[in-house]
């Protein structure tokens, strides 16, 4: 396999967080430590897998159609358009 086309390049070096718990599967918890390696690997630095978990959601989040769509703020145009259209 490749290491040079993960979709989560490197990280940034400093982010406000904030805390959450989440229950994974087991299957999920070592696929995530498996990327973690593949991406130490990578980019040269070690991380472990709870580091990486906020940045793939949130790269997975900036890619989402929908979720893009939904956030967007709605013009006077689209609220005419779904006012016109039968429903």
């Amino acid at each position: 396999m490749s290491t040079n086309k993960l979709r989560l390049g490197p990280l940034p070096t400093k982010t406000e967080t904030v805390k959450i718990t989440i229950a994974l599967t087991t299957a999920l918890k070592t696929d995530l430590e498996r990327y973690a390696a593949l991406h130490a690997q990578t980019y040269g630095e070690p991380i472990d897998a709870t580091t990486l978990i906020p940045h793939m959601l949130d790269a997975f989040m900036a890619r989402d159609r929908g979720f893009k769509r939904a956030a967007l703020p709605r013009t006077a145009a689209t609220q005419r358009n779904e006012k016109a259209a039968p429903g």
